[in-house]
């Protein structure tokens, strides 16, 4: 494998020898309007943009992102098409997150990057997305589905997301600050200041977020059900002069992410919905989640006179994390503990259950609060390496990466009990760290990725391919041994090698760009369940963007072909078969959608202006074979899978008049199945369709000091967003946000 990586590395700095002088006046080599390009995933080395991509790409830059200053990374993605969505905390702080069908639990499902760097906890151990970065400090997202996608891996059906955080500015100094206060004591804020001379930059900047929550426990009016979240970041970079023949750059970033969060898994009774969404039951007050996390990055790149890149990257990320929530109860005081799913399947039948949860006197340390105690590492070294060429007529871009990772999760979790008398949960004991879960997952991954852009006149094609190689690796200790002086008591071990190539197409026709892909999709399986298969399919993609002037439109039709696909357990999802992180195979899946997208500004004088732009993404997603499984349930042919909404659609306008703006979005989500199935939802399988409004305007006082406000779900619409993992739970209600920025 390492021998067949060297030779592909070595065939792709060899290729371009014979490469003709390109003009150095093109504007197609120009780096006007483009930050950081080494730590874009969309722009490649400058020389293209998104529309000119082959495959689905979406870039959402800075510009956009402070239309309504958000601080819900929900909120933002859902102006992308292609993009499923299942809300939890109505805060953003626990995003599930999938790409073109592919199931969204925990954004375990498709690659997450931050600056070009896996961002997931574990990416390839334990990649659920229990740290996530935050949209409010960031400078743009891009995300990129279909054939484009298998270039970045390892999970590459549906396709990833890359946050580029705040750049070292390019100025000798400059900085901004923005503040922003609103319902039930919400705050955000953020602030950087950097400056750079002829050989170095730097640049520091802290996010801060919180809000006292919309909730209320059920006899305790006053009790958090909030959070704060606190970011720190500096980069520092060296780099060659302006003017030098050669660009040479080393920087290091460093980060450091709290989050602590009154968040819980328990939902309510649907007759406890309809009266109250936004009540919480008593048996969760002791619910709390908190993490730690701390990104380390050191970059080199070298850009030569002839527009050849090279890049490495050392990279490490440590995170923590706690998250102490109710796991169940010992409803009838036998010494025999309960799962709480029955209570809400079945609440009439539950009465004694459900008064528990409620706040009614329980049996002495009847309700079991589980520690989720687990510690992730992820580190690695990525390089890649560009070449734009010509042969005669034709272009090319060569570009090729290799990435070295290894990545691990160690859980040693415990268990405490309490009773709870007169709506107060009373400690009563706890076990020993590692009673409860005492185990480690670890993963080695080699990654190659080989690429050509060949544009010959209006054509490009964009042929790639890419190399997985996995060892997975799961260490279970005796519970009884939380210091593993005995060594595992059973050791299980997978090995995955794929192969994953892509071939994308563009055609243009005058202002329209013609675009087709397809691609080997591939996401590995857990180190659990050694019965899990990788999940594998093949992705196509045919459509067109539009571009002309102010006008902007793109149509494209996907096709993923499921060979496998795979279940996650985990407590998010409400799962109670096995171990929490394996996984379970689901067999055929078929997902088609239609992807659609415009945008436009009309111009009304010389003052007024009126954007508009909408978002459809029509998505059908189904089993392709009939099954009975522990973890999905009864699965008949032609069942839909759940949390996958058929429709979505997001719409945008407003008023841009001199220094001031008015913009009004609406999101509309169609109902959802909360279970495979087919024809006629029932009510206790489904969640409601739903439309929300958002509401913000600016006013510019001066050119670098500007005011704003905002008010998030205009219309204060109650709605539910999931089941799972117990019982409903409800989207944010109605929040007024004001605020003020200022750069310099």
């Amino acid at each position: 494998m390492y021998r067949a990586t060297a030779s592909l590395i070595a065939i792709a700095l060899a290729a371009p020898a014979y490469a003709n002088e390109k003009d150095p006046t093109d504007e197609r080599q120009s780096q006007d309007g483009i930050a950081n390009p080494s730590e874009s995933i969309i722009v490649i080395g400058g020389r293209i943009d998104a529309y000119e991509v082959a495959g689905a790409a979406d870039l959402i830059d800075g510009e956009e992102l402070s239309e309504f200053e958000h601080g819900d990374v929900n909120r933002v993605l859902r102006q992308v098409p292609g993009v499923n969505i299942q809300e939890e905390d109505g805060f953003g702080l626990f995003p599930n997150i999938g790409l073109r069908g592919a199931p969204v639990e925990r954004s375990s499902n498709i690659t997450l990057m931050e600056d070009g760097v896996l961002i997931a906890p574990a990416p390839y151990a334990a990649p659920a997305a229990y740290y996530f970065p935050a949209i409010g400090r960031m400078d743009a997202v891009e995300v990129i589905k279909g054939a484009g996608s298998v270039r970045y891996g390892p999970r590459t059906i549906g396709g990833a997301i890359n946050f580029r955080s705040t750049p070292i500015p390019t100025e000798s100094l400059a900085g901004e600050a923005s503040g922003q206060l609103g319902s039930r004591g919400y705050y955000q804020g953020h602030g950087w200041i950097g400056a750079s001379a002829d050989n170095f930059g730097a640049m520091v900047e802290s996010y801060q977020q919180g809000s006292d929550g919309f909730k209320t426990i059920d006899g305790l009016p006053g009790a958090e059900t909030g959070f704060q979240r606190q970011d720190y970041r500096a980069r520092f970079a060296v780099h060659t002069n302006p003017d030098s023949p050669v660009d040479a750059r080393l920087e290091f970033a460093y980060g450091r992410s709290e989050l602590e969060a009154n968040e819980t898994y328990l939902g309510l009774a649907d007759a406890d919905f309809a009266s109250d969404p936004y009540r919480r039951y008593s048996a969760s007050q002791r619910d709390v989640f908190t993490g730690e996390h701390d990104q380390y990055r050191l970059t080199g790149t070298l850009r030569l006179p002839d527009d050849t890149q090279f890049a490495v990257t050392l990279y490490r990320n440590d995170f923590t994390r706690s998250w102490s929530k109710l796991q169940d109860i010992d409803f009838d005081g036998d010494g025999s503990f309960d799962a709480i799913q029955p209570v809400f399947d079945a609440p009439s039948s539950n009465e004694r259950g459900l008064a528990i949860l409620r706040g009614a006197d329980s049996a002495e340390g009847a309700l079991r609060i589980r520690n989720n105690n687990r510690v992730y590492r992820s580190e690695g070294v990525q390089l890649s390496f560009e070449r734009p060429f010509e042969t005669g007529e034709v272009r090319h871009n060569l570009a090729a990466s290799l990435r070295y990772h290894e990545d691990e999760e160690d859980r040693l979790q415990n268990e405490e009990f309490y009773t709870q008398t007169d709506g107060d949960l009373v400690f009563v004991r706890q076990t020993a760290p590692g009673a409860q879960a005492n185990r480690e997952a670890k993963a080695k991954a080699i990654a190659f990725y080989l690429e050509n852009r060949i544009e010959i006149g209006g054509l490009t094609l964009t042929p790639g391919i890419r190399y997985e190689g996995i060892d997975l690796t799961r260490l279970d200790y005796d519970r009884a041994d939380p210091a593993r002086l005995d060594g595992p008591a059973r050791i299980r071990k997978t090995n995955v090698d794929e192969w994953l190539p892509a071939l994308g197409a563009t055609y243009a026709l005058g202002d329209v760009l013609l675009i087709a892909g397809a691609s080997r999709g591939f996401s590995p399986p857990g180190p659990g369940n050694p019965e899990a298969r990788a999940e594998k399919s093949w992705n196509y993609e045919f459509g067109g963007r539009f571009r002309n002037g102010a006008i902007q439109a793109s149509a494209i039709a996907f096709y993923s072909d499921y060979s496998n696909l795979l279940g996650n357990c985990t407590q998010s999802v409400g799962c109670s078969v096995g171990d929490i992180g394996d996984q379970f195979n689901a067999g055929a899946v078929s997902v088609k959608g239609l992807e659609l997208a415009a945008s436009t500004e009309h111009q009304v004088g010389k003052e007024i202006s009126i954007p508009f732009s909408v978002v459809y993404t029509l998505t059908d997603a189904q089993f392709e074979s009939s099954f009975e499984s522990a973890f999905f349930g009864s699965v008949s042919q032609g069942d839909a899978l759940p949390y996958i909404a058929r429709h979505q659609f997001y719409a945008e306008t407003g008023l841009a008049f001199g220094p001031a703006s008015l913009l009004v979005s609406a999101n509309y989500t169609s109902q959802v199945r909360t279970e495979a199935g087919s024809g006629d939802i029932s009510p206790d399988e489904r969640i409601d369709e739903r439309i929300v409004f958002d509401l913000a305007g600016r006013f510019a006082l001066t050119e670098g000091l500007s005011l704003f406000a905002r008010v998030d779900n205009l219309f204060d619409n109650a709605y539910a967003v999931a089941r799972r993992p117990s019982g409903l739970r409800p989207g944010a209600p109605r929040r007024f946000v004001a605020g003020a920025s200022v750069r310099f």
